[in-house]
């Protein structure tokens, strides 16, 4: 009997704690229906576009045929991760490659993008601001195909700008379209040039946040426009920029297929230092038509970054949790 009674005792509890959870979610949706309703486009548009997708890795598993389409091809299991690895040369250096100009770019390009920020918020003249923002981010619309183009005109080895400067200044000429050396300064530079000004403007935005009484009760007490530079905004950027570096590690594995096109149109001659692991893929397995082995690689990517994504969060939680990601 005692039982039959805490068995009726805990139905009702647990009858309750249903009702009263229906009855928070009513509410909350009652509430707030005008911002569940307005996040809907965005949440639709995540779910079509970027989790329905992932149906599609199941191709990396299997020998990919048009007539047996995605669920109807041959399963292989891991066989075509064997494409990246089976000529380990190549795969290393297309690896190396990448790695050092991604690396380089996001170094590099961060601490230019952060100067360009401060710089802009240092102006006092707000059209030249306007001025000098437009033409920062106009590189970053600019396809590779025209970047290379202009770039051609620099680096021509018989007409080019940049062998006339050499010869003027009693310098021999350069084979720049010949000699693979000299095209991981030219890469690290072309992609600050081009996405710095673009970059800039998140770091900006959050300068445009920041207390102005830090920086009158500095000029109080006698601040140089150096120091309060050093002293307030670097420190104030500070998690802005970790979280930056954060989520642009997760991409250091990607290279950039149309910077190389445009630049070099995948120049035999330059691939020692140009071939990147998209490159590589392109050459080796798209332009072959093997959609699985691109899509290997491409989700070895993906897990690479992810994998590195969240041991720099663990290391940047560790020594300061306030600026994780998560």
């Amino acid at each position: 009997m005692h039982a039959v009674v805490e068995n009726n005792k805990l139905h009702v509890e647990a009858k309750k704690r249903k009702t009263g959870i229906l009855a928070r979610v009513k509410r909350e949706g009652r509430d707030n229906l005008a911002f569940y309703l307005l996040a809907l486009p965005g949440v639709a548009a995540l779910v079509l576009f970027a989790y329905m997708p992932m149906a599609g890795l199941y191709i990396v598993f299997e020998r990919y045929t048009y007539q047996g389409g995605l669920f109807g091809s041959e399963f292989v299991g891991l066989d075509n991760f064997n494409f990246f690895f089976a000529n380990m040369s190549n795969a290393l250096r297309a690896s190396r490659n990448t790695i050092v100009v991604n690396a380089f770019n996001i170094v590099l390009g961060t601490a230019t993008a952060v100067a360009m920020a401060v710089m802009i918020n240092e102006f006092s003249s707000k059209w030249f601001k306007k001025i000098t923002q437009s033409m920062m981010i106009f590189p970053y619309f600019i396809s590779w195909i025209v970047i290379g183009m202009i770039s051609f005109s620099f680096f021509d080895e018989k007409d080019g700008l940049m062998n006339s400067l050499l010869h003027f200044f009693g310098g021999n000429p350069v084979s720049w379209y010949s000699n693979a050396g000299v095209w991981w300064p030219i890469l690290i530079i072309l992609m600050i040039w081009k996405s710095a000004g673009f970059s800039s403007i998140v770091y900006f935005a959050s300068l445009t946040g920041f207390d102005p009484t830090f920086y009158e009760a500095a000029e109080i007490d006698g601040a140089t426009r150096l120091q309060k530079i050093l002293k307030i905004t670097i420190p104030l950027l500070k998690p802005t920029i970790i979280i930056m570096f954060l989520l642009s590690i997760g991409g250091i594995l990607h290279g950039d297929l149309g910077q190389i096109l445009g630049l070099t149109n995948l120049n035999p001659l330059l691939l020692e230092t140009t071939d990147n692991i998209n490159t590589f893929v392109y050459r080796s397995a798209v332009q072959n038509g093997q959609f699985e082995a691109a899509s290997a690689v491409q989700l070895y990517q993906s897990v690479f970054g992810f994998l590195l994504v969240v041991c720099s969060n663990w290391l940047v939680k560790k020594y300061d949790p306030e600026y994780s990601l998560f």
